[in-house]
C-alpha cells in the first residue's frame, strides 16, 4: 500500500465537515477514512470518534462480528460516560437492524437480543443524560415500536429439556 498522506491539523474541522457529508451520502467506507486521518493526526478527537464509530456501525448490514468489536474498541475511547452508554446503545440496535434485515432463519431472536440490549443502555444511559438532552429516551423508544410492530421479533424459544430414559 502507499504510504498515506498526513492530514494538517488546520485542515482537521473542514475534515470533519466532509467526512459527516460522506456519511450523509451514504459511503461510510469514505467518512471511515476521513475519520481515521483526523485521529491520525488528533487521536483524542471525540467528534471524529463518535463518526468512526458511526462509521462502523452504518456498515453492519455488509461486515460480520468483527464489526461490532471494532466501534466497541472506538466507544472505549470516548471521554464522556454519557456518550459510552448511548453510543453502547448505538451499536447494539444497529447490529440488530442489520441481523432483522438479513431475515435469516433464526435472525429475529438474535435481533431480538441485539434490541432488548440496546433498550439496557438507553436506559443507563437516560440516567446520565445532560439536561434537555433526550436521544436515548427517542432511541428506546424507537426499539420498542419496531419490538412492537414486528411480533416475531421476540426471544430465542426455550429447548424444552427432555430428560434421557436409559433403555
Amino acid at each position: 500500500m502507499p504510504s498515506l498522506k498526513r492530514l494538517s491539523p488546520a485542515g482537521v474541522a473542514s475534515a470533519l465537515v466532509q467526512a459527516e457529508r460522506y456519511r450523509l451520502l451514504n459511503q461510510p467506507w469514505a467518512a471511515e477514512s476521513i475519520s481515521l486521518d483526523v485521529l491520525e493526526v488528533d487521536p483524542a478527537n471525540q467528534s471524529a470518534l463518535v463518526l468512526l464509530l458511526l462509521c462502523i456501525t452504518d456498515q453492519f448490514g455488509n461486515t460480520t462480528g468483527a464489526g461490532v468489536a471494532r466501534a466497541r474498541e472506538v466507544l472505549q475511547r470516548l471521554t464522556s460516560d454519557y456518550q459510552r452508554t448511548y453510543y453502547g446503545g448505538i451499536i447494539c440496535e444497529r447490529r440488530g437492524q442489520a441481523i432483522f434485515a438479513r431475515g435469516e432463519p433464526g435472525s429475529e431472536s438474535v435481533a431480538y437480543s441485539w434490541f432488548h440490549e440496546a433498550m439496557e443502555w438507553y436506559e443507563k444511559a437516560e440516567k446520565i443524560r445532560p439536561e434537555a438532552n433526550d436521544e436515548s429516551l427517542l432511541r428506546w423508544n424507537t426499539c420498542a415500536r419496531l419490538l412492537a410492530q414486528n411480533p416475531k421479533l421476540a426471544p430465542k424459544p426455550e429447548e424444552a429439556f427432555q430428560p434421557s430414559l436409559g433403555e
